[in-house]
């Protein structure tokens, strides 16, 4: 495993720059997730990475090495893209024997079927080794095109959403899955995602991306917690954060400059008329299982707290609610520190 920075790196595609001036440092052994939506530059830095995209600025450096004009096969890098990319006609020691194989390097015979064993065992599909990839579920194949990856070894895995083809239930077993060989491994991941909950569970770090830019890089709980803007809050939680006018309520410090507040829904107490209250409607109540949403309306503003799930609040009522906890943006979304 290596560390992999990416220096001042620009990729532009005709008048379009998808990647711009980004710099990135990957620490060795580290579980680092891309954060943002479609277009905000994620898999395009994944390619940069692998060597599947030229650099039109800026440099690519693995392991204490400028990789930067090395062709893909020359940077010891394995890519697990969103789908499984099997060969159907191979079964699964085949396919996950088959990038050992390669000329590049190589390995003996005995060799390969002992790695290719622990992988499997890792990733729990040693009984599947002899079935054809056609006969494996959705789960399993991803299992497998993962192992595919593993057994490599390379300086850094780069993975492309490989979970979101997946249903909610298969998604959710192997995240905690990928965690736990990568901690097993102690491998350096560099992973692309837009969903918050992967990279909650999962991450060392999060990069959060922008229109090619890094806007935010640190752990989970510091992103979450202390968030640079209005959009690096708005990718993190769940339900998100709750923007509002900065004088929605009356009664609170607010600092200078600031136009708008932000409120995580656990940050909205419920209680009695008081200072810094505010009369809300309740709107609708959503029960969902692991939590329950309660939909407010405060003079116009749509907000979404968390409540007990035996709460008795019914649709309709009217409650009192203070904010918990703001945190203060300014007229271009900037955080503004209190």
């Amino acid at each position: 495993m290596a560390e992999v920075r990416l220096e001042g790196v620009t990729r532009r595609f005709g008048t379009k720059t998808a990647v711009d001036d980004l710099s990135l440092r990957i620490p060795e052994g580290s579980f680092v997730v891309l954060l943002g939506p479609t277009g905000a530059g994620k898999t395009t830095t994944l390619r940069l990475v692998a060597g599947l995209e030229k650099a039109d600025a800026g440099r690519v450096v693995i392991g204490g090495e400028d990789v930067t004009d090395w062709q893909p096969a020359e940077r010891n890098v394995a890519m697990v893209f969103q789908q499984y990319s099997l060969y159907p006609h191979l079964t699964v020691r085949e396919n996950l024997a088959f990038p050992l194989k390669s000329p590049m390097r190589p390995h003996q015979p005995g060799e390969i079927e002992g790695i290719v064993n622990d992988i499997a065992a890792m990733l729990h599909i040693a009984h599947k080794l002899d079935n054809k990839a056609t006969q494996l579920s959705g789960g399993e194949m991803q299992r497998v095109s993962i192992g595919r990856a593993l057994v490599r070894r390379p300086a850094i895995y780069l993975m492309d959403e490989p979970l979101s083809s997946l249903d909610a239930k298969l998604r959710a077993e192997l995240r905690v899955e990928l965690k736990r060989i990568q901690a097993e491994v102690g491998a350096t991941i560099l992973y692309v995602t837009h969903d918050q909950i992967e990279a909650m569970t999962m991450a060392t770090q999060i990069g959060v991306l922008n229109e090619g830019r890094i806007v935010q890089f640190g752990n989970p709980r510091e992103i979450y917690e202390n968030p640079s803007s209005v959009y690096v809050a708005t990718r993190l939680g769940q339900p998100r954060i709750n923007v509002a006018p900065v004088d929605l309520f009356s009664g609170i410090a607010r600092p200078r400059g600031a136009v708008s507040l932000g409120l995580r829904p656990e940050h909205i107490e419920i209680g009695k008329a008081g200072a810094g209250c505010k009369k809300a409607q309740v709107r609708r109540i959503e029960h969902l299982g692991d939590q329950t949403r309660m939909h407010l309306q405060i003079d116009g503003a749509q907000i979404v707290t968390l409540i007990d799930s035996h709460s008795e609040i019914q649709a309709g009522e009217e409650i009192w609610v203070a904010p918990s906890a703001p945190l203060f943006f300014d007229a271009a979304g900037d955080r503004i520190p209190t």
